[in-house]
């Protein structure tokens, strides 16, 4: 069974793959391309990263160090040459090719998530443009059910990924359908939450597995535990020819903040003492053992490294950590 203090990577990247690996498009084309995705080789798998809302909102505070003072967390961005109340936070979907299935964690916004469209709910069309039909999904593994990670699983009533099966966990699937989460406020994020989940994975029932730490969604890629924010939010243990990834879900808001300090509560964790024990588990994890990550909310393309910083922790992006 994985746990959270588990060894689990020792490799990482193998290569980049779009650098050079396919014709070059012209003009606003390429870059509408090369900006909506990233794709990276972890042995024998094929990472794709995937960019579905690009906008910059109000934040980090409240969003992480809601129980600080406001002038606290702005100071923390101007000493990190960041901007002190607005920041462009990932909403990434990932999508990993084993060779025999095409397996994508989490599905964006969609037309009723966090981030509105056109802004947000652009997976399809970073598929698409990566070269992916929608329709060659195999596999979709939700992480957990807030709109920005289940939205995208309908569009217009009709669901995106028609020939997939899913997985979703138990703890979370339970928590969200129970009928008390639909008395609490109706502008709260938790009434949102579960009123979408009615409506965008309820509908799919018969084709959802429930899992729970420690079983295995596919081979070499394994549940872990991350609860805290949300009952039944997890990560997932990616490894392929001694390689090896964890896709964290939301166990970062910021990149800068959530790692630097993880004792800060988050806005929208659920359970936040439980919030904290798990960010710094995961943090300490992943800077012990080298591992990969792809952090949902981490800055695009949302692949990076976690280096030990005094009491907290420093997020390396992929372009920074090269290929250790």
């Amino acid at each position: 069974m994985i746990t959270l203090s588990r060894r689990l990577v020792t490799g990482a990247l193998a290569g980049l793959a779009l650098s050079g690996a396919r014709p070059a498009l012209a003009g606003a084309a390429a870059l509408a391309e090369a900006s909506a995705s990233r794709r990276i080789r972890l042995g024998a798998f094929t990472i794709t990263t995937l960019l579905d809302a690009d906008e910059t909102i109000d934040g980090p505070w409240p969003i992480v160090g809601e129980d600080r003072p406001r002038e606290e967390v702005q100071a923390l961005m101007r000493e990190n040459r960041l901007a002190p109340d607005r920041f462009t936070p990932g909403f990434t979907p990932t999508l990993i090719e084993t060779g025999t299935q095409r397996i994508l964690f989490d599905t964006g916004n969609g037309e009723v998530g966090f981030i509105p469209r056109p802004a947000g709910g652009r997976l399809g069309q970073a598929l698409r443009r990566a070269g992916i039909a929608p329709e060659t999904i195999d596999l979709v593994v939700i992480t957990h059910c807030h709109t920005d990670h289940i939205g995208g699983l309908l569009d217009g009533g009709v669901p995106q990924f028609p020939n997939a099966a899913y997985v979703v966990g138990e703890a979370e699937y339970r928590f969200w359908t129970a009928e008390e989460r639909l008395s609490a406020p109706a502008d709260s994020n938790t009434y949102r939450s579960a009123a979408v989940v009615r409506s965008h994975l309820v509908p799919l029932r018969e084709r959802i597995r429930f899992v729970g730490p420690g079983d295995t969604v596919a081979p070499g890629i394994d549940v872990v535990a991350a609860f805290g924010h949300t009952p039944g939010h997890l990560a997932f243990h990616c490894e392929s020819e001694g390689q090896r990834m964890l896709v964290w879900g939301d166990c970062a808001h910021h990149e800068v903040a959530s790692l630097i300090h993880p004792e800060w509560h988050a806005l929208f964790d659920l359970d936040k003492d439980q919030g904290i024990a798990t960010r710094r588990a995961i943090y300490a994890m992943a800077a012990t053992e080298r591992l990969l990550v792809a952090g949902y909310h981490t800055a695009f393309p949302s692949l990076g490294h976690v280096e030990a910083r005094g009491t907290g922790y420093r997020w390396i992006p992929v372009s920074e950590s090269g290929t250790p």
